[in-house]
């Protein structure tokens, strides 16, 4: 007894531990999936016990059904309260009535399911969207954005798989559970009536074969944009993270999301459509063909019959649970992962302080700040003061912390020790986000979407008088607007994906444009910006920079010496601290690597 115990809660374990992760995703909603199946079993299971008075009344017998139906009198009883008299004509109407009941229940049956599904596949990746703005830059920066890529993408659908074939597998069983009381062998005037009903139904709904079709491409085009939109946020993760627009793109996505949605919603209509007509159809024809014979051939009824009841339904139910349930097995792995990444996604959420970020009005501080990757030391003891409109230039070799100590300063990682105070405030008491919203941000690889030149500069603002005027401005602030302006289509002239029809000096100046349209921006964060540019669009840049100073807090990460000799401050890190801080002539004067590095350059 113990030992069968162990087998049943092992068997509940192995086969019904999802059940849990869909009831918390979709309630209430799991249960009116069961009870729409069972309904349908009910009445399809009403409709073939008509079957044994009808046989009886062919077969000349007396209506007595105790002994046939059992404990299914109370069926005939309920329809002779009725004051129904059975007859031969009454028993198919009523037959056929159950029938086309059941095919109504179905077709809720089909309908919900496939809204409920894709009511469970927009919550997912709602939730996964949500969570992965908010997801931790450290986390990410340590994770695996292969995976990251393709549980976002194709495991969702497979997990739509599971989550169908799943509930289809319980569904069948419940059907099994249904007919398994009657055991009747078929036959082939079955088969051939089964065939006519087909027939008949793909004649008739033809032209919904055609808009299921047509709605199917619609789907494909949805997901190529979803895509499409997906893989440039995970690309530029950084960048929409740092400037929190993060949120604003993710509403893009919901977009594209719901486009999805409601074409899937559509063919599952026309898919519940077709599934719930076809056996009403093919009913329908039996019972045209029965009352035919009856009528004018006097056919033998019992073959005819008896191919109708209950073996055959069981037996397919059963074969359809079978199938369904290996289906969901080869996807099962899917929801695993997706249960696994959900996890870890809630775990690597920010914590955001409460105080909301108007403005820098002072200065950003930093006491002995540290940072570190996996136990591996970056940033140690850091202290540096950056006052207001104040342009503090990093320096240092590849690898010295430069990156990760301006990657501290706007917020995107969290120090491990010391604090960083933006006015005297800790940013632990602060929002970051709102922080963010005051910073642009400008990368070595400029962030192009695959979208056009207001688009890009605007960040899909809506294209107003106001707002073309900033965007002009922006552009003749960033020395980029006479290249707009002789472009085929100007401001309506496509980028490519990643800013492909562009030069690298282009695209670093209408990223510079990006920012300056911002009207909240405050500090302006360069990493590496001009490391990839030739020496003409270098000048460029330096000179924009050069304009731009006093108005802005800008942070430069830089490797050439000659585009912050005119800092305010420079800071040179090396192996994680900061090991000297002063204006360009002041280090050349008393920094010797400072110096080395300037001779290195020949600056």
């Amino acid at each position: 007894m113990t030992n069968m115990m162990k087998k049943i809660k092992q068997f509940i374990k192995n086969n019904f531990k999802h059940l849990s992760y869909f009831y918390k995703h979709l309630g209430y909603k799991v249960f009116v999936s069961f009870l729409l199946s069972l309904l349908v079993g009910v009445l399809d299971g009403f409709g073939l016990t008509m079957f044994f008075p009808l046989l009886e009344m062919v077969d000349g017998k007396p209506t007595d059904n105790s002994g046939g139906l059992g404990g299914l009198t109370f069926l005939i009883d309920g329809i002779e309260a009725l004051g129904i008299s059975l007859n031969i004509y009454s028993v198919l109407v009523i037959i056929t009535v159950f029938f086309l009941l059941k095919g109504i229940m179905k077709f809720f049956e089909q309908f919900y399911n496939v809204t409920t599904r894709q009511y469970f596949v927009r919550k997912l990746r709602y939730e996964n969207v949500n969570k992965f703005a908010n997801y931790k830059y450290e986390a990410f920066v340590l994770s695996d954005n292969g995976r990251i890529q393709n549980t976002l993408t194709g495991e969702v659908e497979k997990v739509s798989q599971a989550y169908r074939n799943y509930f289809m597998a319980i569904q069948s069983g419940v059907l099994v559970f249904v007919y398994i009381v009657f055991a009747i062998i078929t036959n082939a005037q079955f088969a051939l009536l089964v065939v006519i009903g087909g027939g008949l139904s793909n004649l008739l709904y033809k032209q919904v074969y055609i808009k299921t079709k047509e709605t199917s491409r619609k789907i494909t085009r949805g997901g190529h944009v979803f895509q499409g939109l997906l893989i440039q946020k995970v690309a530029f993760f950084k960048y929409l993270k740092a400037t929190n627009q993060i949120r604003k793109y993710s509403q893009k996505l919901r977009l594209a999301i719901d486009d999805i949605v409601k074409s899937e919603i559509r063919i599952g209509f026309f898919n519940s459509l077709l599934a719930a007509a076809r056996e009403p159809i093919v009913i329908i024809v039996i019972v045209a063909v029965i009352m035919f014979q009856v009528s004018f051939f006097s056919a033998d009824m019992g073959v005819i019959v008896l191919s109708l009841l209950f073996f055959y339904r069981s037996l397919t139910s059963l074969v359809s649970m079978q199938n369904y349930w290996n289906q969901y097995l080869n996807v099962s792995g899917a929801l695993e992962n997706m249960q696994s990444f959900m996890l870890e996604l809630s775990i690597e959420q920010e914590k955001h302080g409460k105080h909301k970020v108007d403005s820098l009005n002072n200065s950003i501080n930093l006491h002995n700040v540290g940072f570190s990757y996996s136990n591996s030391p970056v940033l140690t003891n850091i202290s540096l003061k950056i006052n207001k409109n104040e342009t503090v230039a990093f320096v240092g070799e590849s690898g010295s912390g430069k990156t990760t100590l301006v990657n501290l300063i706007s917020g995107l990682l969290t120090p491990m020790g010391g604090e960083i105070y933006l006015d005297d405030i800790p940013y632990k008491e602060i929002d970051v986000s709102t922080l963010q919203n005051k910073i642009g941000y400008i990368t070595q690889e400029p962030v192009i979407f695959n979208d056009t030149v207001f688009n890009n500069i605007t960040f899909w603002a809506e294209d107003t008088p106001e707002n073309k005027e900033r965007f002009w401005k922006a552009l003749n602030s960033a020395s980029i607007d006479t290249f707009v302006k002789n472009l085929h289509k100007r401001e309506d002239s496509s980028l490519g994906h990643s800013g492909v029809l562009v030069s690298g000096g282009q695209k670093q100046r209408l990223s510079i444009a990006r920012e300056l349209y911002k009207n909240d921006i405050e500090i302006l964060i360069m990493d590496e910006a001009t490391s990839a540019l030739d020496s003409e669009n270098e000048f460029i840049i330096q000179q924009n920079l050069a304009l731009l100073k006093g108005r802005y807090t800008i942070l430069v990460v830089a490797h050439r010496l000659s585009t912050i000799k005119d800092a305010d401050k420079i800071v040179l890190v090396d192996k994680g601290a900061v090991v000297e801080v002063g204006t360009f002539n002041e280090l050349i004067k008393s920094s010797p690597r400072f110096r080395e590095m300037a001779l290195l350059q020949e600056v």
